[in-house]
């Protein structure tokens, strides 16, 4: 499988429509790739709050009108990050966009887990309730977005779920980028997958994204990182990897917590 991770470049002087034609070219650039990946709330900024309300988009807005017709003409399943999703029965969300690549949205997933304790994304979003995976001929992806890396137990109910890669989008701060790296390969250790991640670089919101992104293999070993820059890390990788690890060391079938009893009958 060949992936590519646009470590997309987020400013607050940059209007979204820009970002989202310069997000675009860079997705129809990756022509022969198998999955291509940008990063958390791209469109506006992870940061940049106080443009949320007014920036805010359903499923049929600008940036997924944009993102479908680029999944299109590259011939790739693309992971179009996250937007702030309008609800227009609801709040707003962090929603994450899953297209085929005959261009139809497949999956959604509005982030479970929201970043800010008392403020920002924890007071003004919505929290996610639902854990998604997408059965693609790529394999069963799991989706997870930036803080989620923090909880270990969503990275197992994936792994329940069949999932073989996980894919997470994310606004991560520079100032904990040892915690970025960190969480990715222990995710990728515990539930034996590969973990795409994929942060933005630049400034926004006044903070400085940590870069980096980065893809890991079932084993935890990093196969390929970014820098602090703008770019797009292009990795190969062999799928077969997931199933070889899960059975050379069975490590699964060892839980003991977390686990239906079975049924005496």
């Amino acid at each position: 499988m060949r992936a590519s991770l646009i470590q997309l470049a987020v400013s607050d002087s940059e209007p979204p429509a820009e970002r989202r034609a310069r997000a675009a070219a860079l997705v129809r650039a990756q022509e022969g790739a198998d999955l291509v990946v940008l990063p958390e709330l791209w469109p506006l900024g992870g940061f940049a709050y106080e443009t949320w309300g007014a920036g805010a988009e359903t499923l049929e807005g600008p940036t997924a009108e944009t993102m479908s017709a680029a999944a299109e003409a590259a011939g790739v399943w693309l992971h179009a990050g996250s937007i702030v999703e309008r609800d227009p029965d609801g709040p707003i969300y962090n929603t994450s966009l899953l297209f085929a690549p005959d261009g139809e949205l497949v999956h959604t997933y509005r982030k479970i887990h929201r970043f800010g304790f008392d403020s920002g994304e924890a007071v003004v979003m919505g929290a996610g309730q639902e854990i998604v995976t997408a059965a693609t001929d790529l394999g069963r992806i799991g989706l997870a977005t930036c803080y989620d890396l923090r909880f270990p137990e969503l990275f197992r109910a994936l792994l329940d779920a069949g999932a073989e890669l996980l894919v997470v989008p994310a606004a991560w701060p520079a100032k904990r980028l040892e915690h970025w790296t960190l969480l990715a390969r222990a995710r990728a250790v515990e539930e034996q997958a590969y973990v795409l991640a994929c942060n933005t670089a630049g400034t926004h919101g006044g903070v400085e994204q940590a870069g980096h992104s980065l893809v890991v293999d079932p084993w935890g070993r990093v196969l390929a990182e970014a820098g602090g820059d703008e770019e797009v890390l292009t990795v190969d990788f062999d799928q077969a990897e997931v199933a070889k690890a899960r059975a050379e060391f069975p490590v699964h079938r060892d839980r003991l917590l977390g686990i239906p009893a079975p049924v005496q009958r």
